[in-house]
């Protein structure tokens, strides 16, 4: 994955819902290059894997706990606040992806 760090952040905000509508259309430009599929590709197995916690792979003893205070002390977008940010610029791309609702 040597895609530039700054298009890596848009993509791993894209695969977790919280890009800003604005900077949507240079996420996708990067999701057009082999580098970028690659990374959206890490970013959407890393979230399934957090998500379902089937990774896999054994973490260290407190591992878990560790996490779940950190992500304790960040602020969580709603998700409606969060689709009905992206949702329209998604829609106007026409790129193949249909929003949830």
């Amino acid at each position: 994955m040597d895609t530039h760090p700054g298009l890596q952040e848009h993509i791993s905000a894209l695969a977790d819902g919280e890009l800003a509508a604005h900077e949507l259309e240079l996420a996708f430009a990067a999701l057009d290059t082999d580098a970028g599929r690659q990374a959206w590709q890490a970013y959407r197995l890393i979230g399934e894997a957090l998500r379902t916690g089937q990774d896999g792979v054994a973490l260290s003893a407190g591992f878990e706990a560790r996490l779940a205070r950190r992500l304790a002390g960040e602020a969580a977008p709603a998700p409606a606040a969060v689709l009905a940010t992206v949702a329209p610029a998604v829609e106007q791309l026409d790129i193949g992806i249909v929003p949830q609702r």
